[in-house]
């Protein structure tokens, strides 16, 4: 799971195999405005750039290393 909470940051739990520890991103998980998840891996989009933070398996989108510089101005993602 994870939770928006009033200061735009995330708090996440359960399986860390599956998205429920973020701490190897929570220093990039700030101004959070919406977050997306599939089973294995969650995305959020952060202002005020439209910025995108995954996390989670790597082999389901927990890692968007390989196209993190495109990640700007994102307005939805769809998993």
């Amino acid at each position: 799971f994870a939770a928006i909470l009033a200061n735009a940051t995330i708090v996440t739990w359960g399986d860390p195999n599956f998205g429920g520890d973020s701490r190897s991103v929570q220093a990039q998980l700030q101004n959070v405005q919406r977050v997306y998840s599939t089973y294995y891996a969650f995305a959020a989009v952060c202002s005020p750039d439209g910025s995108v933070v995954t996390w989670g398996d790597p082999a389901f989108g927990g890692n968007s290393s390989g196209v993190q510089e495109k990640l700007r101005h994102v307005q939805q993602i769809s998993g």
